[in-house]
């Protein structure tokens, strides 16, 4: 008898399961939701005025186990743009210039945002980062930084009168004040002049390339600036 059903018996597995609910996802159509812990792709906050919070420490750098991260800090100037001031990035001494993360090395283990003092960096829940580039997985600051929420101001800006680096931390900024609204809006204006300036007519320096218009990078393979940093 046994023998009359033996060929049979090897479609068990599939008969049983032939009536179960289907379980394929489909993605990318319908991605399945992330846990709200989820290790994806990192991000370099910002401060409710618009500053950065990333202060050019580097812990995270000698944090990560797979060598994936650089940073380069740079001192704050509070010098007046006018007389050669580069301008304040961050409430810190100093703030992060050169950040990239390669995630060709990554192991999105979180060390990374453990070191951070400032919470400046952490990840959020994107994770679709293959590419046909391994260039294009060589994320770069302008990659990383937070976008602009509603009523912050671009950088470089002095902080808020009257507050600390320490006030910073403790959460008592809320929104840009007036006076560094004013600021941003006199910076612009001056970089509006000097670009109408540049391209005026009979400059001749306007149609000839400058020091100004190269673009340095610590990697030969930096990518390009993608569109959105908070997905």
């Amino acid at each position: 008898m046994s023998e009359l059903f033996a060929p049979v018996a090897g479609f068990g597995v599939s008969f049983s399961t032939m009536f179960r609910k289907v379980a394929t996802e489909e993605y990318p159509e319908k991605p399945r939701p992330t846990a709200p812990r989820f290790h994806g792709r990192h991000q370099l906050n910002r401060y409710p005025d618009g500053l950065e919070k990333c202060i050019g420490c580097e812990l995270c750098a000698w944090a990560c186990p797979a060598d994936a991260i650089l940073v380069e800090g740079a001192d704050n100037d509070d010098t007046p743009l006018d007389q050669g001031g580069k301008g304040r990035f961050s409430p810190g001494e100093r703030y992060g210039r050169v950040y990239q993360i390669n995630y060709l090395r990554c192991i999105f283990c979180g060390l990374c945002i453990e070191a951070c003092p400032t919470r400046a960096l952490t990840m959020t829940n994107f994770y679709e980062l293959a590419d046909n580039d391994r260039g294009k997985l060589i994320f770069t600051k302008d990659q990383l930084l937070a976008p602009l929420q509603g009523g912050m101001l671009q950088t470089p800006f002095p902080m808020s009168d009257g507050l600390e680096e320490r006030d910073y931390y403790q959460g008592k900024v809320s929104e840009p004040t007036d006076a560094q609204r004013a600021y941003v809006d006199a910076r612009d204006a001056v970089d509006d002049d000097e670009d109408d300036f540049a391209g005026g007519p009979g400059n001749v320096g306007a149609s000839v390339p400058g020091v100004h218009d190269l673009v340095h990078s610590t990697h030969p393979t930096a990518p390009e600036t993608r569109e959105g940093a908070n997905p």
